[in-house]
């Protein structure tokens, strides 16, 4: 008898175990406070990285349509619309990049295209429920307005919200590409430009399986500090709490664990670089940044930048890293940092600006900085308060930046 009572006991014991690790498994995709500590927000990431169905369209000067499914829409299946290229020599596997326009965009064949002869096979989708010459898709997802973006929402309609859509749509992208013969599901990478930079921020602290991610312009703390602070600020409380909760990707840059470009300009309209600070400072991991000089923010300038497919390369096909500088000090007057560099360093400068009030209209000032001893430094200016960051720019042109640094009066 007492055997028989021990033998139950521990098949119960054995069945609680099990159902304790298949919970703690489902956490880590589903809630706050999972076994990796990723807050996942309203997405079901199991069943996103399943690869959706899909059916090919039309192929055109290399580049090749295809529509694959997405999310309900207020009740119905949805499609969404996008543009695949590959290399033109060899068979691959190829690896990926998954490719993100921001407001005003589409699918654009040409950036595809761009990524197919740089050696990826590529995914550019829309993300406005639109295919081929921007055409509304009787199936497609929300339109991408600041309505669909931000209009009221609850548990119930949350998945209505274009940023449960669009980051859904990347996410499936991503599967859907990851899982073609022709692509190493095990290199992908993912740029985004604008709001397709502040999707990308999102999904890199979403989907696990990118090894790189390059976030331009866009970032988070939205509701701190960008061009959309007058909107958020208008929300009734609880409803821009429920927005900043869910789709804010402050809540997600926490939990991004591959390496992280982010890109901006000094004086974006947009994202601020207050902002922009507290966005990259939130992931804990590798990460570097890119400031220009009053940088133009469009898709073209948006994916020009060499230091996006050469710090892509570093990561997924062993490519000469960009340089690496070194938190920026500030001591007897002088702001310098730490440089480390595989390739020659050709210049370097700080740049700085001794305006207050609003971001995008402060004036900047550039000038050379000194290298020396593995650092490079320069004399801050005397104007105070003011605001400074240091590049350093190797002989391949790419230009890597510090943070910036406030020098309070």
């Amino acid at each position: 008898m007492y055997a028989k009572r021990l033998l139950t006991i521990l098949l119960l014991v054995g069945l609680v175990a099990e159902l304790v690790v298949a919970s703690l498994a489902s956490a880590s995709d589903s809630v706050p406070g999972g076994v990796d500590a990723r807050f996942t927000g309203p997405w079901d990431l199991r069943h996103l990285k399943q690869p959706p169905r899909f059916v090919w369209g039309e192929t055109r000067d290399g580049v090749r349509e295809v529509y694959y499914e997405n999310e309900p829409y207020r009740g119905q299946a949805t499609r969404v619309f996008a543009y695949f290229a590959k290399p033109a020599d060899g068979e691959g596997p190829f690896p990926g990049m998954v490719l993100v326009h921001g407001g005003g965009g589409t699918a654009f064949a040409e950036w595809a295209r761009l990524w197919a002869e740089r050696g990826y096979a590529a995914l550019a989708m829309d993300l406005a429920g639109r295919g081929p010459d921007r055409d509304r898709l009787a199936d497609g997802g929300p339109d991408q307005s600041d309505t669909e973006k931000f209009g009221p929402f609850d548990e119930h309609s949350i998945r209505d919200v274009w940023s449960y859509h669009a980051v859904a749509a990347v996410i499936r992208g991503h599967s859907l590409l990851a899982s073609l013969p022709e692509v190493d599901g095990s290199r992908t990478g993912v740029t985004g430009i604008s709001w397709g930079g502040y999707l990308t921020c999102i999904v890199a602290g979403l989907d696990d399986r990118f090894k790189a991610a390059v976030p331009v312009y866009g970032c988070g703390f939205l509701h701190e500090n960008s061009v959309w602070l007058p909107r958020l600020a208008g929300m009734e409380s609880a409803q821009r709490t429920r927005w900043v909760d869910n789709f804010d990707p402050s809540r997600y840059l926490p939990g991004v664990n591959c390496p992280i470009l982010f890109v901006n300009g000094t004086n974006d309209f947009a994202y601020p670089l207050d902002s922009y600070r507290k966005s990259y400072r939130a992931v804990s991991g590798t990460r570097q940044l890119c400031v220009t000089v009053r940088m133009p923010h469009s898709h073209p300038a948006g994916w020009k930048p060499i230091e996006i497919d050469l710090f892509i390369d570093s990561v997924v096909r062993d490519g000469t890293p960009l340089p690496r500088l070194g938190p920026p000090g500030v001591e007897d007057g002088e702001l310098s940092a730490a440089v480390e560099s595989k390739t020659p360093i050709k210049s370097a400068e700080i740049h700085y600006t001794a305006d207050t009030g609003a971001w995008q209209q402060r004036e900047w000032h550039s000038r050379d900085a000194t290298l020396k001893a593995g650092r490079v430094s320069a004399p801050l200016p005397q104007e105070r308060p003011c605001v400074a960051f240091l590049t350093v720019t190797d002989e391949r042109g790419a230009t890597i930046s510090t943070e910036h640094v406030e020098c309070e009066p």
